[in-house]
């Protein structure tokens, strides 16, 4: 088995991980955003949802010709985009039907998803690969730890203050993050387009 092949086993295998990770945590910050009545926390699930996607992709994408990796890239860059502008729908939703988020379980789930994707962005970094879809997970890792951050933060502003609206501006400021993140890898797509 030459180098070429050792890499790629090792960039599947962290895919994988990740995946699984990802997929785990979708699904509990999915009950916890309903239990909590919490915009960032759904929005973090739908985040971690589209992560988990964006795994699978990747890492079907890995040995790939080029051309098939960029594709993958795209896709996961438009789909960050579409997750994105759906957080800001359920933001305004939120904002103009009310929301009564519980703090103790957001923060709760916050410092749980932060260790998590601490975990995730880890992995991938041990992975030394140069491929356009591995940059593309590391985004959307350091995206969700950062995310977690904000999140912690509008729990405890929950809990001190006893109002919705952190709750909803960090729901709001993880959709921009996405939308962010989602430029970034379509910056990164076209870049290795115009270097092939």
């Amino acid at each position: 088995m030459n180098e070429s092949d050792t890499r790629e086993r090792g960039q599947r295998r962290t895919l994988l991980q990740v995946l699984g990770l990802n997929a785990g945590l979708s699904l509990s910050l999915g009950i916890g955003g309903v239990l909590a009545d919490s915009s960032a926390l759904l929005a973090n699930a739908v985040d971690n949802t589209s992560d988990a996607g964006v795994y699978l992709l990747s890492y079907f994408a890995v040995g790939r010709r080029l051309k098939w990796r960029r594709w993958a890239a795209r896709t996961s860059g438009v789909m960050l985009l579409l997750l994105g502008i759906g957080i800001i729908v359920d933001v305004g939703r939120r904002w103009l039907m009310g929301a009564e988020p519980f703090g103790l379980t957001i923060m709760a789930m916050a410092l749980a998803a932060a260790a998590v994707n601490l975990w995730c962005l880890r992995l991938i970094q041990r992975t030394p690969s140069d491929d356009v879809n591995m940059r593309a997970a590391k985004t959307f890792s350091f995206n969700d730890f950062a995310s977690n951050g904000g999140i912690l933060v509008a729990g405890g502003l929950v809990m001190w203050l006893n109002q919705a609206w952190p709750d909803l501006v960090v729901g709001g400021i993880v959709a921009f993050i996405a939308l962010k993140g989602g430029l970034d890898i379509l910056k990164d797509a076209r870049k290795s387009n115009a270097s092939a």
